[in-house]
């Protein structure tokens, strides 16, 4: 059966603040979700009580727009697709997919989170218990997203992550591994801005390809890749 879920908070900003929280937990074949706060210290989820949807098919949208909000999201099944798109300072995102129970492995991942604002932390896993067979992921931070921290962690046997973020001070922690098969792995990280902390590994049997374009000043970069 197919579910088709729309969630949308709207937050009216007066002489004091509103926060809505939204906690997910679903379990079926398939699940389409959209998702839409606009206001501060909103949640999906949160530190302590992740929300998640456990079926073969996810598609997970979410836009939260102003600051300080959270989410944090578990995703159990085979399939991922979401886009991700946060407009704010000092936002907190947590997304996980991955397999459980009867539920096969991440075995496809589409992925997309744009981001504009500062301080924001943005945290991605995909198959940290086995590998995915395919992942596609973009993260894109627009002009001016300052002091912003992005880890990614990928372990596919195929992966193409695009990291493109204009914006200064900002940190990077990605990991990409697995098997890598023939498409192999991929990373394309594009940074303008000064002062970029960039830690990259990448590690397979098959190829690894890493294009790496930096403008800026104060760049610290370290890449290990091995076979």
């Amino acid at each position: 059966m197919y579910k088709l879920i729309s969630i949308v908070m709207l937050m009216l900003m007066t002489s004091w603040s509103y926060a809505n929280d939204i906690y997910v937990t679903q379990s079926g074949a398939s699940l389409d979700l959209d998702i839409t706060q606009d206001g501060s210290n909103n949640t999906v989820g949160n530190s302590t009580t992740a929300s998640a949807s456990t079926g073969a098919t996810t598609i997970l949208n979410i836009d939260q727009i102003g600051n300080s909000n959270v989410i944090k999201y578990q995703i159990n099944g085979a399939t991922y697709t979401g886009v991700i798109n946060l407009v704010g300072n000092s936002n907190d995102v947590d997304l996980n997919c991955d397999s459980t129970g009867n539920n096969s492995s991440c075995g496809s991942a589409n992925a997309v989170i744009n981001f504009t604002g500062n301080s924001n932390d943005i945290d991605l896993d995909i198959e940290q218990t086995s590998s995915a067979n395919t992942a596609d992921v973009d993260i894109v931070g627009q002009s001016g997203s300052d002091s912003n921290v992005v880890a990614a962690t990928i372990d596919g046997n195929s992966a193409i992550l695009r990291i493109t973020v204009n914006g200064d001070t900002n940190n990077y922690l990605i990991d990409i591994d697995g098997n890598g098969d023939v498409v192999g792995h991929t990373l394309i990280h594009t940074h303008t801005g000064g002062i970029a902390d960039v830690d990259i590994t990448q590690s397979g049997v098959n190829d690894q390809m890493i294009t790496l374009t930096t403008s800026g000043d104060n760049a610290d970069i370290d890449i290990s890749q091995t076979d």
